[in-house]
């Protein structure tokens, strides 16, 4: 029997929108592709934002063992720019995160299936799944960043030429002592790299490239970062007798940087993307956590008061549009070449404070947070 409300994806998006509409009295049914929790290629970086919507969920992230960031450290070739964030952030492994939240939708009545994969969404609304075809009244599509077919992501116009990988370092003692409280963000030819300490002290390395780079390194991971190292003696510095924590990393491509979704007049009633299924905040930010659950939450509300899609569409657009257009804005600035990166770094070194309105000016103001129904108080 077809559940009322299906969620495709058990990732932050879809189990928090899961949560809520359960806590509301809502039947829900989540399918989740995976049969045990596993690691997401993700920068594991929790902003205010975000921390405000899970503390809402009532995700407790010190008994998960988030690490604290209040800082912010750019770098091109030699040089170095360090500013304060502005705002107290967190960061803790999608393995661990998104197991608590299952567990907090568990809790709050949802019926979590594990290891069904969503196939495709047809034209008159059934979603076919690896358990056979469901014909739900609201299909909220939650896959992250894995297309659902009958479900295209508009790409003209977004930044999605390059290539994510991400891994696990173990560093050095002194390595993590100088990484402590501080995510980097380290330019190199073709992309960029996040570092920052997640928890059990390992090291979040999470980076794009350009496909002609990668090529370059003959299509091995091990041999591009061993050529990114080279040309960043702090990246080099970093990962000196560091040890890889996983048996391969984490890849994905093609990510529509700058997506922001909108209804087709085709579409089927009743289906609500949420994630970076409705938005994609290009990953410089630091903030596609925080505007994945906010947009989970704007999807409820409009489903609980009855609202049609293009009504949750509009004020996902009005409250995203902002930090998204700047945050690509950002980065087609930031290009992909040293001398650029050079020159961006030189301006940060000279005025450092432009890296702290660089974090404020991609985040969700929190008047529209506090408009989405998170409590007065916690949106700061």
């Amino acid at each position: 029997m077809a559940p009322a409300i299906l969620v495709a994806g058990g990732g932050l998006a879809g189990a928090a929108a899961a949560t809520w509409l359960a806590r509301a009295g809502r039947a829900v049914r989540l399918l989740e592709r995976e049969l045990h929790p596993g690691h997401k290629i993700c920068g594991e970086f929790l902003s205010w934002e975000a921390q405000a919507w899970l503390a809402d969920l009532g995700v407790d992230l010190d008994a998960l063992g988030a690490v604290p960031i209040d800082r912010v450290r750019l770098v091109a070739g030699d040089l170095v720019a360090e500013a304060p964030l502005g705002f107290a952030a967190r960061s803790v492994t999608r393995l661990r995160l998104d197991a608590a939240l299952l567990e907090v939708a568990s809790q709050a009545g949802v019926e979590v299936v594990r290891g069904c994969q969503v196939r495709e969404l047809g034209r008159d609304g059934t979603v076919l799944t690896s358990h056979g075809p469901l014909r739900p009244e609201t299909f909220i599509v939650a896959t992250g960043k894995h297309g659902l077919r009958g479900m295209p992501r508009a790409r003209e116009g977004t930044l999605d030429h390059q290539l994510g990988f991400k891994t696990y370092f173990r560093l050095l003692p002194a390595e993590r002592a100088g990484l402590a409280g501080t995510i980097e963000l380290i330019l190199f030819e073709g992309g960029y790299a996040g570092l920052q300490l997640v928890e059990r002290d390992q090291a979040n390395l999470c980076f794009l490239v350009a496909p002609e780079r990668f090529r370059r390194a003959g299509g091995q991971f091990t041999p591009l970062v061993e050529d990114l190292a080279r040309e960043s003696p702090h990246l080099s510095r970093r990962l000196a007798g560091a040890v890889a924590l996983l048996d391969r990393p984490l890849a994905i491509s093609n990510m529509p940087y700058g997506f922001l979704w909108a209804p087709g007049p085709e579409a089927p009633p009743g289906i609500l993307p949420v994630g970076d299924q409705a938005s994609v905040i290009p990953s410089f930010t630091g903030d596609g956590m925080g505007l994945a659950l906010h947009g989970a939450r704007l999807a409820t509300r409009a489903l609980l008061a009855g609202e049609p899609a293009d009504v949750y569409a509009r004020r996902l657009a009005a409250d995203a549009r902002g930090p998204v257009g700047r945050a690509s804005w950002l980065q087609r600035q930031i290009g992909e070449t040293s001398a650029r990166h050079l020159a961006l770094v030189r301006l940060a070194r000279a005025a450092p404070a432009l890296l702290t309105l660089g974090a404020r000016l991609t985040r969700l103001a929190p008047g529209r947070l506090e408009a989405a129904g998170l409590k007065p108080g916690m949106a700061a």
